[in-house]
């Protein structure tokens, strides 16, 4: 059963904690790794190099429209490749994040939580929700 007096304000606590998730791996991607040194484990995991700069731009401009709850829940869907990505990269590392190079359950956990908020939807205070209907994707403010 679902509390529809509280569940637009679970749904903004889910948004804002994702929302920030991604802006904090975005500047940790740029602060503390360096675009080049993300270049580089990308290329160590067998991907190209030049998605470092569209990850960090998709994780950074993506993690404050979900925040700000623009087209939020949109976003979540459209950022779930670079979250499977993600996956698919600390895979063989093992279960805990903890684990050298990183292990698989954090992203598992994200990817997760993307999902659930492209499901249930923005929540409250945001900014410009959309919600589906059998006419498509619609914009209510």
């Amino acid at each position: 059963m679902i509390d529809n007096r509280l569940a637009p304000y679970g749904a903004l606590g889910l948004r804002v904690a994702l929302g920030l998730m991604f802006i904090a791996h975005a500047y940790l991607k740029l602060a503390v790794f360096t675009p080049a040194g993300f270049a580089g484990f990308l290329g160590q995991v067998g991907l190209p190099g030049f998605l470092a700069w569209p990850i960090i731009l998709a994780e950074f401009i993506g993690g404050i429209a979900i925040l700000t709850g623009f087209y939020g829940r949109l976003v979540s869907l459209a950022l779930l490749p670079v979250l499977l990505g993600a996956l698919m990269v600390h895979a063989p590392n093992g279960w805990l994040f903890t684990a050298a190079n990183g292990g698989w359950e954090y992203p598992a956990f994200l990817a997760l939580t993307a999902l659930a908020h492209g499901l249930i939807g923005d929540g409250a205070l945001a900014l410009r929700p959309v919600r589906f209907s059998p006419r498509g994707v619609v914009a209510t403010a």
